[in-house]
C-alpha cells in the first residue's frame, strides 16, 4: 500500500505543478495583451513612465511586454464642458454668462495630454482657461456693447479659448455662450433705455409723417390754384372771343340766338310783347 499512496502524491505534485505553470502562462498572456477601447486611444507607459517614441496606440488588441510596459486609456470622442464664469465690464458691471465647449484631446498628442496634465486636464486647464478668457475679453468692453458688439465678443471669447487649449494638445470643435446677464439694476436701466430710444423713434417717424401730409396738403391746394386760375383764365379768354366777335360782327348775337333755340315757339309777355329766347 505504500508505494501506491507514493504514486498519488507524484500525481498530485504534477496536476499542482501543471496548474501553476498554466496561471503563470495566464498571468503572463494576460500582461502581454491589452486592448484599446472603441473612441479612445492608448497611452503606452515603461515602468510608469510614458514613451515619447512611440505613437498614441489605436483601438483593438495590442501585445506589449509583460509586468513592464501599461496601457492608459484615454477617450478622444467629442467631449463637453460647460462652466458659469463671472466677470466685470469695462465700465465694471458685473457679467454672469455660461460658456459650453465641445472639445476633444488631439488624437496624436494624447501621449503628451497624458505626461503634462494626467487625466484630470479638463479641471486643470479648460475650467482656468474658459475662466481667464471671459474675464479678459469682457474687461475690454462696456456693458452696453456687450450686447451690441455680442458677435465680436463671441469670437474674440472662441478664439482665445482654442489658442490657450490647443496648446495643451486639445481640440476645440464648437464653443457656446448664452446671453450676459446683468445686475437687475443695470438690466432695468438697458430697458428704460430701449424704451425711450423705441418713443425717440416713434416720435421721429410721427414728425416725418406730419410733415409729409403737410407737403401733400400744399402741393393738393397749389394744384387747386392754379386749376382755379386756368378756369377764370379760360373764361376770361371766352368772354375776350364773344366781345370782339360782338364788335366785329353785330349778328353774332343773332346767332347764337338760332343755335340756343330748341324748335318750340318763343316765349311773348303781355300783348305786342318782344320774344325771349334765353342765350346760354
Amino acid at each position: 500500500q505504500t508505494p501506491k499512496v507514493s504514486v498519488n502524491m507524484n500525481a498530485a505534485k504534477m496536476v499542482a505543478i501543471g496548474i501553476i505553470v498554466l496561471i503563470i502562462i495566464g498571468v503572463i498572456v494576460t500582461a502581454s495583451v491589452k486592448i484599446v477601447d472603441s473612441g479612445h486611444r492608448g497611452v503606452l507607459l515603461h515602468w510608469n513612465a510614458v514613451d515619447d517614441t512611440s505613437p498614441p496606440l489605436e483601438e483593438g488588441l495590442h501585445f506589449v511586454v509583460p509586468f513592464q510596459d501599461e496601457v492608459v486609456n484615454i477617450e478622444v470622442r467629442t467631449l463637453k464642458y460647460a462652466n458659469d464664469a463671472r466677470s466685470a465690464s469695462k465700465d465694471l458691471q458685473t457679467v454672469e454668462t455660461t460658456v459650453t465647449v465641445n472639445y476633444h484631446p488631439d488624437k496624436e498628442g494624447v501621449h503628451r495630454l497624458y505626461k503634462n496634465l494626467g487625466l484630470d486636464y479638463e479641471n486643470r486647464v479648460i475650467q482656468p482657461a474658459i475662466e481667464e478668457t471671459v474675464k479678459q475679453v469682457t474687461a475690454n468692453y462696456n456693458a452696453e456693447e456687450l450686447i451690441t458688439k455680442r458677435p465680436l465678443v463671441k469670437a474674440d471669447i472662441e478664439s482665445s479659448i482654442r489658442e490657450r487649449l490647443n496648446q495643451f494638445d486639445v481640440v476645440t470643435e464648437v464653443i457656446s455662450i448664452t446671453d450676459f446677464e446683468f445686475s437687475p439694476l443695470f438690466a432695468q436701466a438697458i430697458e428704460s433705455k430701449v424704451e425711450a430710444e423705441q418713443k425717440a423713434l416713434k416720435a421721429e417717424n410721427d414728425l416725418r409723417r406730419i410733415e409729409v401730409e403737410a407737403r401733400q396738403r400744399e402741393a393738393n391746394a397749389i394744384g387747386l390754384g392754379n386749376a382755379n386760375i386756368a378756369e377764370a383764365k379760360g373764361e376770361a379768354e371766352a368772354i375776350a372771343i364773344i366781345n370782339k366777335a360782338l364788335s366785329e360782327n353785330p349778328n353774332y348775337l343773332e346767332w347764337l340766338k338760332t343755335q340756343a333755340w330748341d324748335g318750340k315757339l318763343p316765349l311773348v309777355v303781355g300783348e305786342g310783347g318782344t320774344p325771349f329766347i334765353q342765350i346760354p
